[in-house]
């Protein structure tokens, strides 16, 4: 693609040779010449004096190298997002490798019980199972091993990638997407511990997903004991994310691997968990939120909050804690030298005195 057409697609001003041509994208440190790259951190700045990129995306004003065109933009990260969907697109869903022509898109070896209903052009790979009664919206795609329960509903334009599962009667809404083996609506951890033990709490809720959520692979949304487990709109889920029963996430949260949610969690729009960060049951979390990696979030947030460390407090409190924690070797032994002399000044002004002593 030209430069000059390429920068009226993702909204830039192009600093260059309209005509120059490039074919992909690819890091501003090891781009070669047909290639797009960008900056949009402060950290990469010094690449652009040295790429080897035929163009690269930047904020205004920045400097690069003689010969390199510049993409200029107000928001150099989203139009990368742009430059990639123009010049990359997203993957195209492969029809069944065993589909026959008289029904190219889906393989004699998919399951499909006869109450079950099919939108328009939905795909169906080997070994897909589609249970009595569910609903498969139009132009959804099923890889191998893909398992629909009864009475579930897809909205249209949803994926399950290979292994991906949904329980019965969960819904998903329009343009959901399963990665491998991610799981929707598994019973959640309830039980009533009686005498010792653990007896099993019947899960009659569901879990529903809204429009436009991506789960990542390996995640785990658990149906709730009653009523809903519910995923709000536009949500994305990294990897290895486990929601507990009866949660409710807002509306485009990011939650990032190893997350765990427990149970009956309310949470609001806009919230950003890092990864392998933690919260405990009932709390509510507000609005834009934000929590760094490993944060441990044990009381309510209200909006806005940004916290970390274990138990997740103020962000600023807990990065000046994680320095001082540094070293607590280093400082107990500090420590015990400063007794010592204090001790030892003591003594020198009474021989007597034995109160300061240390074991």
């Amino acid at each position: 693609m030209r430069l000059d057409e390429l920068a009226r697609r993702i909204g830039a001003t192009l600093h260059g040779d309209p005509s120059v041509q490039v074919h992909s994208c690819a890091p501003v440190d090891r781009a070669s010449q047909g290639q797009l790259s960008f900056v949009a951190n402060n950290k990469y700045i010094d690449h652009l004096l040295h790429t080897k990129a035929s163009a690269v995306i930047v904020a205004s004003g920045l400097a690069v190298r003689e010969g390199v065109a510049r993409l200029e933009a107000a928001d150099p990260y989203f139009a990368f997002r742009e430059a990639m969907v123009a010049l990359h697109g997203f993957r195209k869903h492969p029809a069944p490798a065993d589909a026959r022509p008289d029904a190219p898109t889906r393989s004699p070896a998919a399951v499909v019980h006869a109450s079950a209903t099919l939108g328009e052009g939905v795909t169906l790979h080997a070994g897909c199972v589609v249970e009595r009664g569910a609903t498969i919206g139009a132009r959804c795609v099923l890889y191998p091993g893909a398992y629909v329960g009864e009475h579930a509903v897809l909205g249209d334009d949803c994926v399950l990638f290979p292994g991906a599962t949904v329980y019965d009667r969960c819904r998903l809404g329009h343009r959901v997407t399963l990665h491998a083996h991610a799981v929707i609506g598994s019973d959640g951890f309830g039980y009533a511990t009686h005498e010792g033990r653990h007896e099993k709490i019947p899960q009659a809720g569901v879990v529903v997903l809204e429009d436009d959520v991506e789960i990542g692979g390996g995640c785990v949304v658990e149906r709730a004991a009653m009523e809903e487990t519910r995923i709000g709109a536009g949500t994305k889920f990294a990897d290895l994310i486990s929601i507990g029963h009866g949660t409710r996430i807002g509306k485009h949260c990011l939650l990032v691997s190893l997350v765990g949610v427990s149970g009956s969690v309310e949470m609001g729009d806009y919230v950003v968990l890092g990864g392998q960060a933690g919260v405990t049951g009932h709390l509510k979390i507000g609005n834009n939120v934000q929590a760094s990696g490993k944060a441990a979030i044990v009381t309510d947030l209200p909006d806005g909050s940004r916290v970390g460390g274990i138990p997740a407090i103020e962000l600023d409190a807990a990065k000046r804690n994680a320095l001082a924690g540094r070293d607590l070797y280093g400082m107990a032994r500090r420590l015990k030298q400063l007794e010592r002399e204090v001790q030892r000044l003591r003594k020198q002004l009474d021989p007597t005195d034995t109160t300061s002593e240390t074991p």
